[in-house]
């Protein structure tokens, strides 16, 4: 009886994967993520020159899903694995066992947490990247995982950037390596003796140059820090000192706008000003001073006043309306004083009341990275006002211990903004995880004040270039961008200490060791650096010897095997540096003539799994039958608990043990063609 096509096509599946393991060399990474974060690290993986050539990259997204911004899963070259649930079979399905490493890039600090357990159950040599938000959580997962682990937070990373563009200044980047402490600045703001690097020259007209050639004419430096604060905190003390300085009265009157409703308002403004008249009428008609005509107005009006006939007419018609007055005015204070604690408490639950405030900052969306805005800037005491469409988003409780009021509503609207005070704040930031939502509240905002500072939050780099040259809303940031290089780092074990974000752009400083026989080793020193790619700042000597910091660098000194350089570099360029450092490359694995079956492609199974099966009539390619890779994305559903006749999930390879692949037949060693 012929061979089931399903039997067939598994046992394509599992050929394939065993001519990866042993004829590619290339590292394999595994990365669970639908946002832009997960694309941006996917795609960095897949363009990186690594010692060993690029990298093998499967995705594993779920089922369906909507993407806010650019599609990890049409990202050409990457292997496609659908599942809703990152449990053992689906990282079985991925080929987790003996991949290089292991990203976990959801929104979800307890199911990157699940996630991470399974993997270690499938394979505990593999390094696992992990995102998450909850800094405790973070602590006891590094502690809780025995598999080689970092935590990262993309909000903790992005949220000065944020902060520094919301106060005019540069991004207040700081670093701690070997025995010195570096911080990102100005140049004005330091002096030559404590500049490091140029980091960029900025431009309205030519845009940013990163590790520009000349480096005297750098506006932004990389420096030593020598005990002065950054200018992020200069800008901070002063919107502080800016709001002291307004003046008390103004102060107490938008206390008082905002105590009580506007209706009541007038009726009490009315109230006394009928009261204020007719005292001066009553000090008229009395012959009195005017102490004593307030002292009689204020009597006759709180409790009343003794029956007179003997007075005249007019007087006595002004001490029954004084009664009357008073009668009305009793009311309207206790109904003051309720509708004060009335919108006190609303205040307190909703924030929609709010007095008027003046340069303070606006925060939409208290997800992870408005939260972290919100913190950093109360850090540095500045008015904070939040907005969000939750009552109790991620950053509620955080905001109440603050004491930053949240205003429960649509940013888009009008109302929502007047009631922030959008239009006297020093400058909004625009953080919520809809960039849709996100642009429309910026819009809005520039409605009520055209020369407000706006700093937006947008996924795709691309689209937030686009939109700041377009829209001219001020200042667009891509959160997934900027944390990118800090995650691709931990996840290819480069000892990478810092990101130091410029503009939109990121520019990781890292510490590269040079391996012996390396293109590195036995060149001087002046062939590291590379305009625009690469920037050497210290040298280690190898043995553990004192660093030796910029200043004393001589370009002519030999670089020696075992050294440790410190750079600031583009992603690029640290792939250069990391190959010419690394020790000379082993030889090639060779794949018997013969022996390269078809290269998998996804067909329907008829258990509602996709499982991959051989596809002929196509040219042979040398590289892909060698690599055993895709020239596009592979799409691989996977049904996670679904057995099939082998007892093996399908989607999965069945078991080979026993099994000898020399020994197959003509049907099984068809030639692999790409």
């Amino acid at each position: 009886m012929a061979e089931p096509w399903r039997d067939r096509a598994r046992r394509a599946v599992e050929w394939n994967w065993r001519l990866r393991s042993v004829g590619d060399p290339r590292p394999h990474y595994v990365i669970c993520g639908k946002d832009a974060l997960a694309y941006y690290v996917a795609r960095a993986m897949l363009e990186s020159e690594l010692p060993t050539g690029g990298a093998r990259v499967t995705v594993v997204v779920p089922e369906r899903y909507r993407s806010n911004g650019p599609d990890v899963a049409g990202l050409r070259g990457v292997r496609v694995v659908r599942s809703d649930r990152l449990d053992v079979a689906t990282f079985e399905a991925a080929g987790l066992a003996g991949a290089t490493g292991l990203a976990l890039l959801h929104q979800d600090d307890v199911g990157n947490l699940h996630a991470a357990l399974c993997a270690q159950a499938v394979d505990q040599r593999v390094r696992q990247v992990l995102r998450m938000f909850n800094g405790t959580l973070a602590d006891g997962v590094r502690k809780l995982l025995k598999a080689p682990v970092e935590v990262l937070s993309d909000a903790e990373m992005a949220a000065p950037a944020f902060v520094a563009a919301a106060l005019n200044e540069v991004d207040p980047s700081s670093f701690q390596h070997r025995d010195k402490t570096l911080r990102v600045a100005r140049r004005a703001d330091v002096r030559p003796q404590d500049v490091v690097c140029a980091l960029a020259h900025l431009s309205e007209t030519r845009g940013v140059e990163l590790l520009p050639a000349e480096q005297a004419g750098a506006d932004l430096v990389l420096a030593e820090a020598t005990g002065q604060p950054p200018a992020t905190e200069v800008a901070a003390r002063r919107l502080v000192r800016a709001r002291r300085r307004r003046r008390p009265v103004a102060v107490v009157l938008g206390a008082v706008r905002g105590f009580a409703t506007r209706k009541i308002g007038i009726a009490v403004m009315a109230v006394l000003a009928l009261i204020a008249v007719l005292g001066a009428l009553i000090s008229r008609a009395e012959d009195v001073s005017p102490l004593e005509a307030l002292y009689l107005t204020l009597v006759t009006t709180l409790s009343g006043a003794d029956p007179d006939t003997t007075k005249a007419a007019d007087a006595q018609i002004m001490q029954v309306v004084l009664n009357l007055a008073g009668l009305a005015l009793i009311p309207l204070i206790t109904a003051v004083v309720v509708d004060g604690i009335v919108n006190a408490r609303l205040a307190l639950h909703t924030g929609r009341l709010q007095p008027a405030r003046v340069g303070h900052v606006v925060v939409i969306g208290l997800g992870n990275v408005g939260t972290r805005v919100m913190a950093q800037l109360r850090e540095y005491d500045v008015e904070v006002v939040a907005i969000d469409k939750d009552p109790e988003p991620r950053g509620a409780a955080l905001a109440r211990q603050l004491e930053v009021s949240l205003i429960v509503g649509d940013a888009a609207l009008p109302e929502t903004l007047v009631a922030a005070s959008v239009a006297d704040c020093q400058a909004l930031v625009v953080a919520s995880t809809d960039d849709v939502a996100n642009l429309e509240a910026a819009l809005a905002a520039r409605d009520l004040r055209a020369d407000l500072r706006v700093v937006l939050r947008l996924f795709d780099g691309d689209f937030a270039e686009r939109v700041e040259e377009t829209f001219a809303l001020g200042v667009s940031r891509s959160v997934s961008y900027l944390a990118a290089p800090a995650f691709i780092g931990a996840l290819t074990e480069r000892a990478v200490i810092s990101t130091i974000p410029v503009d939109r752009h990121a520019l990781p400083v890292a510490e590269v060791p040079v391996a012996a026989g390396s293109e590195l080793d036995g060149r001087p020193l002046g062939v590291v650096n590379r305009d625009g790619q690469v920037r050497l700042i210290a040298r280690t000597p190898a043995g553990g010897a004192k660093t030796i910091w910029w200043k004393d660098l001589d370009p002519r000194q030999v670089i020696f095997a075992g050294d440790r350089l410190t750079v600031v570099a583009r992603r690029r360029g640290l792939d250069w540096l990391t190959r010419q450092c690394a020790p000379p490359a082993s030889a090639k694995v060779t794949i018997p003539q013969g022996q390269v079956g078809s290269v998998p492609r996804p067909v329907p199974a008829q258990s509602g799994a996709v499982v991959a099966g051989p596809v002929a009539g196509e040219e042979p390619s040398a590289s892909a039958a060698f690599t055993g890779s895709l020239p596009g994305s592979t799409d691989w559903g996977v049904a996670a608990s679904a057995p099939d006749a082998t007892g093996q999930p399908a989607g999965r390879p069945a078991s080979t043990s026993g099994s000898d692949p020399q020994t197959r037949t003509s049907e099984e060693q068809r030639p692999e063609t790409v």
